[in-house]
């Protein structure tokens, strides 16, 4: 279960890649390495939903993804980070963390072999 979660996190790290791609690609070499991540992002998706339930992968991807986007954005790019944004991120990753939390371990191992 634990190697499904980390497929996950892979996938949430290339998913911040290819969005900050989306905006920063300039050359054909930064277009074809954004569509490389999208696709890779998604293949990996794929693979943690044979194991994982659907909707808390997608919800943790995508939240996990949307803090990320913002982090960097921030600590790499410059964009601005005041105290409401940090509010919302932490309401956002509580209910990420709250989600997974009540998501019944039973399920997760579903197809798990």
């Amino acid at each position: 279960m634990l190697r499904h979660w980390l497929i996950v996190l892979i996938a949430v790290l290339f998913e911040v890649g290819w969005v900050v791609g989306l905006k920063h690609a300039h050359t054909p070499l930064a277009w074809i390495m954004t569509v490389i991540a999208v696709c890779f992002t998604f293949y990996l998706l794929l693979v943690a939903g044979k194991y994982l339930p659907v909707g808390t992968v997608y919800t943790v991807f995508a939240g996990l993804g949307t803090a990320g986007t913002v982090l960097v954005g921030a600590f790499v790019f410059g964009e601005s980070l005041n105290a409401i944004k940090i509010v919302l991120l932490l309401l956002l990753m509580a209910g990420v963390i709250g989600l997974k939390m009540v998501t019944p371990a039973s399920r997760e191992t579903e197809g798990d072999s």
